[in-house]
């Protein structure tokens, strides 16, 4: 997936993910790739967006309910994802989740 995502109306929710890489692919890349078709497959899933630069990365993914959110965290690829970015791909990373309320949008 590319650009922004066209979320629906409000209220859904925003899983934020914010990371610094060590150094190396050592299968992220792959990996990343399998995670985002992964979740695109989960119920409740409305979209991702993600931005890396050689400092941070920066993931978001937006999901209609707390519950999808839960599922997806214990969805157990993503599990093995999980343990393999704590043990080989991060050096940290931060997630916080907040519920959008509003939003709005420009397209020309």
């Amino acid at each position: 997936m590319s650009g922004i995502v066209k979320t629906p109306q409000p209220p859904y929710y925003a899983v934020i993910f914010t990371s610094q890489r060590t150094d190396g692919d050592e299968g992220y890349g792959k990996m990343a790739e399998k995670m985002e078709e992964l979740a695109s497959q989960q119920k409740g899933f409305l979209g991702v967006e993600s931005a890396r630069d050689n400092e941070l990365g920066i993931t978001v993914s937006y999901w209609d309910s707390l519950e999808a959110i839960k599922n997806w965290k214990e969805n157990s690829a993503h599990k093995v994802a999980q343990e393999k970015g704590k043990a080989e791909w991060y050096t940290n990373y931060s997630v916080r989740i907040a519920k959008v309320e509003r939003a709005y949008s420009f397209e020309t």
